[in-house]
C-alpha cells in the first residue's frame, strides 16, 4: 500500500449550518460512512492518519484511528483551499489523508463522492472506493 486520499463523509448541507463551517460535524449518514471506511481501509497497512483540522474530516477518520490504535494528526495542508499542498502527504507510504472536495479536485482533476477514497501506489492512482 502507498497512500489513500479520503474525501470527508457526509456533513449535511453547508447552507443549513449556522456556525463556523470548520466546526460542522458529520451527520448520521456521514457517521455510517466513517464506520464503513474502517472495514475498507483496515487491511491496507495504514501506519499514519492525517486530516484537515475541520471537524467533519477528523470525524471521518476517527473510527479508523481507533481501530488501529493511532492518533489523527491534524494538518492545514489538507484544509479547504489548500490545493496541491497535500501532494507531499500522498507520497508517504501507509498514510491516509482526509480532506475536502476542492482539494480532491485539485489533486485528482475530478471529484469524489463524500466518504469515498482514492488509493495510490507507486506514485499513481490504482483505484477508488466508496463507503455506502
Amino acid at each position: 500500500m502507498s497512500s489513500v486520499l479520503v474525501r470527508h463523509a457526509s456533513a449535511g448541507d453547508r447552507g443549513d449550518w449556522a456556525g463556523d463551517d470548520r466546526l460542522r460535524p458529520l451527520d448520521a449518514k456521514g457517521r455510517r460512512q466513517a464506520e464503513a471506511l474502517v472495514e475498507i481501509l483496515l487491511p491496507l497497512g495504514v501506519g499514519r492518519i492525517v486530516s484537515s483540522p475541520y471537524v467533519r474530516c477528523v470525524q471521518t477518520v476517527e473510527p479508523l484511528a481507533v481501530a488501529l490504535g493511532l492518533e489523527v494528526e491534524e494538518d492545514d495542508r489538507l484544509a479547504e483551499g489548500a490545493g496541491h499542498a497535500a501532494r507531499a502527504l500522498l507520497a508517504e507510504d501507509g498514510v491516509v489523508a482526509c480532506t475536502h472536495g476542492d482539494v480532491v479536485d485539485e489533486l485528482l482533476g475530478y471529484g469524489l463522492k463524500k466518504g469515498a477514497a482514492a488509493i495510490f501506489a507507486n506514485g499513481g492512482l490504482v483505484g477508488t472506493i466508496s463507503a455506502p
